[in-house]
């Protein structure tokens, strides 16, 4: 009897250990963005798109025309999408990891981790002709390179859109990037004004490389994308989710938007030998899965599935406010920020293609938007802000919605 009395006991333990607790959400039942959306999708200028509010525990959930038009279609939670530089919140979450583990400081130099970077050539004056160089004065730092405060152009000369397979998702592995980077003269002293770049958020991804010992986008997946059971993101989509992916559209004033196969930033085959990752712009995802790491960024680093990724602390202190000096606006690791906090004050970040995604972590309230977007008119942005006004300040009876409940492995 007392052996079975451990093993039961035992198995209590162990699936302790391996279940998680699954946060609920109840939807709404609100249309408040269906309602304003619909005129355009009626019309063909908007093909389609998802919107999601949440505020503390109920969501509403609006997946609307088209991921394609002329197959007809819908567009769902599970359809894939390019979301480019909210990729960079990503990388922002894995230097977090490390800082919290005492395994980079964001003061740290970063020769420190990558010694090419030790000597730096900051451009004076360029003409048709000349180039006037002087080497940089200031100490390059961690945090410069994440919060795009460091002087690197958007792109090095390896990721050059025109050249076949460049673009962000080609071109060359992140640490070759950084050095070619730190080869190539900067824009400005570090640390003395904004230059929003790519190659920076690269950089920071090439620490994290030396530092664990592991590529970044497979550190990335251990430590954050599996935890949070975000299975269908990668930077390398499968075939069928290329197939049921939403496809890009130029939006046009009073017009049907017009299909576009490709951007030259984005070049496809999506998923073939050409492809590297890219902390700057490179993850596919789904509406589905990347809720899922906006919602832990708004748990203060808890997912909803329960598995913590980051302390309470490191979110609210460098992922939810500004690492820049004052006067910069507000950017922290990745991630747009507040220039100060406060119980209004939301953090994330948006795509090229027109993806966007804040949280506010004080109220527990998010925000998400998907689209594919080639360029164009939105003249319904508006329209959505006065829908999510009015999500937002309805009140809504949550007596029956525990913070955490049911069991999942």
């Amino acid at each position: 009897m007392k052996r079975i009395l451990y093993a039961i006991v035992a198995l209590v333990l162990l699936s302790g250990t391996t279940a998680q607790a699954q946060k609920k959400v109840v939807e709404s039942k609100t249309q408040y963005a269906r309602e304003v959306l619909t005129p355009y999708v009626e019309s063909g200028q908007l093909p389609g798109a998802i919107s999601i509010f949440y505020n503390d525990g109920v969501q509403e959930t609006c997946c609307i025309g088209y991921a394609d038009v002329a197959a007809g279609r819908k567009i769902g939670l599970d359809n894939a999408y390019m979301q480019c530089s909210q990729t960079k919140g990503f990388c922002g979450v894995t230097i977090a990891k490390l800082v919290e583990e005492g395994k980079i400081s964001l003061d740290d130099p970063v020769s420190k981790y990558l010694p090419e970077f030790a000597e730096l050539w900051v451009l004076d004056q360029k003409n048709d002709s000349t180039q006037t160089l002087h080497k940089a004065k200031n100490t390059l730092t961690v945090r410069m390179v994440l919060n795009h405060t460091g002087g690197f152009p958007f792109e090095v000369s390896a990721k050059r859109p025109d050249v076949r397979g460049g673009g962000w998702s080609g071109g060359a592995p992140i640490r070759q990037v950084a050095s070619i980077a730190a080869a190539s003269p900067i824009m400005f002293e570090p640390g003395t004004a904004v230059l929003y770049s790519n190659t920076g958020i690269d950089i920071g991804a090439a620490i994290v490389q030396v530092v664990t010992g592991m590529k970044w986008e497979d550190y990335l997946k251990q430590t954050v994308l599996d935890p949070l059971g975000m299975k269908a993101t990668w930077f390398w989509p499968t075939d069928e989710q290329i197939a049921n992916k939403i496809e890009l559209y130029r939006y046009v004033q009073d017009a049907p938007a017009q299909w576009r196969e490709e951007m030259d930033n984005q070049q496809r085959p999506y998923n073939d030998s050409h492809v590297f990752a890219s902390a700057g712009a490179g993850l596919w995802t789904t509406a589905r899965d990347q809720i899922k790491f906006y919602k832990m960024l708004m748990n203060l680093g808890v997912g909803d599935n329960g598995v913590r990724i980051l302390k309470e602390e490191t979110v609210k202190s460098i992922l939810a406010q500004s690492t820049r000096p004052a006067g910069m606006e507000g950017y922290s690791l990745g991630l747009n920020t507040p220039k100060e906090d406060s119980e209004d004050a939301w953090f994330g970040h948006g795509g090229a293609w027109g993806t966007q995604c804040t949280v506010n972590w004080h109220k527990k309230q998010l925000r998400m938007w998907v689209v594919q977007s080639a360029g164009g008119p939105d003249p319904w942005k508006k329209d959505l802000g006065t829908a999510a006004d009015k999500f937002f300040s309805q009140k809504y009876d949550t007596s029956g919605i525990d913070a955490y409940t049911g069991r999942t492995k």
